[in-house]
């Protein structure tokens, strides 16, 4: 191999072989640089997918923390509802969902198998889980032999111990180690794809200079050979070699390619585990308003249930107490039954009865009722501006609303100081909290202890209260909301601690403002045919609430003819049976009650109609009930003579003629 020096130079060696030992020189310390260049891509990329295996494996351990949580939750609201049913079905459900914990439990011990720190951490939950499955057996054993007041008592046992406390607080360190080492291990695969991107740059700048390299070699080839035939076959050496180089920055370049795929597929995968942990947390929350409800309603049943079965005590015994018993039954059944009404209300579920209403005008009319519910010590005031805007919303859900807030404001007060509603037009103009708009304005202002911002800033939440266990279910302002937002307005809560609390409506101002209400007047039921007697058609196909309903019509002293499905109303209504009354549950098997009144008045257009639901929502919107009384269940004897009384006169007055036949 010929060797030169700077002697060799300065003798004289010929120009062309002095470029070639230069080009030589050149593509040796370009192909050098490629192979380090191409080993710190390849190195890269391997630490690129170490780092986001590590992320995935931590992502995983956030979304298993998260399922088991919400498994161990929906496995206790399963065995609330057995040991209060003692539901076989319900039973099965809880003891699958325990096991999808145990199991659930066991992926997490193989994920933190290699970490000692979450190791420990999993075996604690571990055995906590294992006294809490002890303590629910318990509750879960009595429901299967059908005890269950000591089922329920095992359960309420159960609800209190330090466990349920231990399992959420085990679950959230060990979620919150993997959060920290999930922000580590993200920063280094971030840093790891900029540097393998940066290689990559790197690369491509090799090639583009591999192919100016090449160029250079084919002008000096062609210089070359004219000189000498040597030159000739080392130009074409050399050009050879640069095809060779060309080549393999081309297969680099596909390599490139397909890592870039590969990161982008690496992306979706990351993407579907932050929906899937999304989820998960969208199911806790699910899983902690169930417990909220669930907690509600078992206090509700078990004065229902406790009412009734003391009652039927005394009345073996020949007691006077009975009917002392059955008051508080009756009570809570009514306290059950408003809690669905504040729900469905705060799902915005349930569709609104809507109509024009002067809001100063029935504030004022609510004073008397104001002073009776709040008691001597609350002085309550009332203003009003001038000509107050009429709005459009649910009557009856917006006296319930201001009564609420009255309520809380009593509490917040401990029973003595000042209430004050306000009622007045208000202009809201762009950027303020507030959309732009008209509303009619009523502020509720107390002289209470008022909210922190902490409170504040939870005061709209389903189930949140400050008030002490037993003295609210935390719906009352969760209901407002939801009034509110469905009928088009908002809601906003000034208040500091010690200072008071005003809440103030914001209801748009009815469109037909010059519209004037006229009040229906009710004729009294002797007005009516047959001389307050009634020939009723009941259509309902619960076979108890039918019986129960027949004997509240027989009570009332109507004439009732009842049947089970749509199907049967409508042969009836075909043939020569009087019928002045039209009642019928909404959801039905084969026709709903809408479908069914709108056949029926096809055959029968002047009877009345009645509608009876426990969810107005369920049977789609408030128009299908346009023009027609609707009775919610539950609902008690006076209460349906009431409905049946505004039914009859709402037919005299769109029947002209009826009252005086």
């Amino acid at each position: 191999m010929a060797t030169f020096s700077p002697a060799a130079i300065d003798k004289g060696l010929p120009p062309a072989l002095l470029r070639l030992a230069a080009a030589i020189i050149a593509a040796l310390a370009v192909v050098g640089l490629l192979l380090a260049v191409v080993t710190m891509v390849a190195r890269s990329n391997a630490e690129r997918d170490l780092a986001l295996k590590r992320e995935q494996h931590s992502r995983d351990v956030m979304v298993l923390t998260r399922s088991l949580d919400a498994s161990i939750a929906r496995a206790e609201a399963a065995l609330g509802r057995y040991v209060v049913s003692s539901d076989r079905r319900t039973g099965t459900i809880f003891y699958d969902e325990w096991r999808r914990a145990k199991a659930q439990l066991k992926q997490l011990r193989d994920l933190t198998a290699d970490e000692p720190e979450q190791t420990a951490l999993v075996d604690r939950l571990g055995n906590v889980l294992a006294d809490r499955e002890r303590e629910l057996a318990a509750a879960a054993a009595f429901a299967n032999v059908k005890k269950g007041w000591y089922a329920v008592g095992q359960f309420s046992k159960a609800g209190s111990s330090i466990n349920v406390e231990r399992i959420t607080r085990l679950l959230a360190e060990i979620a919150g180690n993997e959060r920290e080492r999930l922000a580590d291990r993200s920063q280094a695969t971030i840093f790891s794809g900029e540097r393998a991107n940066n290689f990559s740059t790197l690369l491509s700048v090799l090639g583009l200079g591999m192919v100016a390299a090449a160029l250079l070699l084919g002008w000096l080839a062609a210089a070359a050979a004219s000189g000498r035939r040597s030159a000739d076959a080392l130009a074409e050496a050399e050009g050879d070699r640069a095809t060779a180089l060309e080549t393999a920055v081309a297969e680099r370049t596909r390599e490139l390619r397909e890592a870039n795929a590969q990161l982008k597929e690496e992306a979706e995968t990351r993407a579907r585990a932050e929906a899937q942990l999304a989820q998960a947390q969208k199911m806790e929350a699910v899983g902690q308003l169930t417990g909220g409800i669930a907690h509600d309603f078992n206090n509700m049943l078990a004065v229902v249930v406790g009412g009734i079965d003391m009652a039927r005590r005394k009345f073996a015994q020949g007691s006077a107490e009975t009917g002392q018993y059955l008051e508080s039954a009756m009570e809570g059944a009514d306290r059950a039954s408003a809690l669905t009404r504040r729900l469905l209300s705060f799902a915005r579920a349930e569709p609104l009865l809507p109509d024009s209403v002067q809001p100063d005008r029935l504030v004022q009319g609510m004073t008397d009722l104001l002073d009776r519910t709040l008691g001597e010590r609350i002085v309550v005031h009332t203003s009003a501006g001038s000509r107050v805007w009429p709005i459009w919303v649910d009557r009856h859900q917006l006296e319930n609303a201001i009564l609420n807030l009255a309520v809380n404001a009593r509490d917040a007060m401990e029973g003595e100081g000042r209430l004050d509603i306000d009622v007045r037009n208000i202009s809201v103009g762009d950027g303020e909290a507030v959309p732009a708009g008209d509303y009619a304005r009523i502020a509720v202002t107390d002289t209470g202890s008022g909210m922190s911002e902490a409170v504040r800033a939870r005061a709209f939440e389903p189930f949140f209260t400050t008030k002490p266990a037993g003295k609210g279910t935390g719906l009352g302002l969760s209901q407002i909301f939801g009034l509110v937002r469905q009928s088009g307005g908002d809601i906003r809560i000034e208040s500091e601690p010690g200072r008071g609390t005003t809440i103030s409506l914001y209801f748009p101002r009815h469109a037909a403002a010059g519209a004037v209400r006229r009040e229906r007047t009710i004729p009294p039921i002797a007005t009516l045919p047959g001389g307050g007697t009634l020939d009723v058609l009941m259509v309902e196909d619960d076979s108890r609430v039918h019986a129960a309903t027949r004997a509240a019509l027989t009570e009332l002293g109507h004439r009732v003819t009842g049947c089970a499905s749509g199907q049967e109303a409508l042969a009836l209504l075909d043939g020569a049976l009087r019928i002045d009354l039209l009642m019928t549950d909404v959801m039905m098997p084969g026709m709903t009650g809408p479908e069914l009144v709108a056949r029926a008045h096809d055959v029968r257009p002047d009877v009345a109609v009645l509608f009876v639901t426990g969810y107005v929502g369920e049977a789609g919107q408030a128009d299908d009930f346009a023009g027609h009384e609707v009775l919610r269940k539950p609902f008690t004897v006076a209460a349906l003579g009431g409905a049946i009384d505004k039914t009859m006169a709402r037919q005299v007055t769109a029947t002209p003629g009826v009252a005086a036949a």
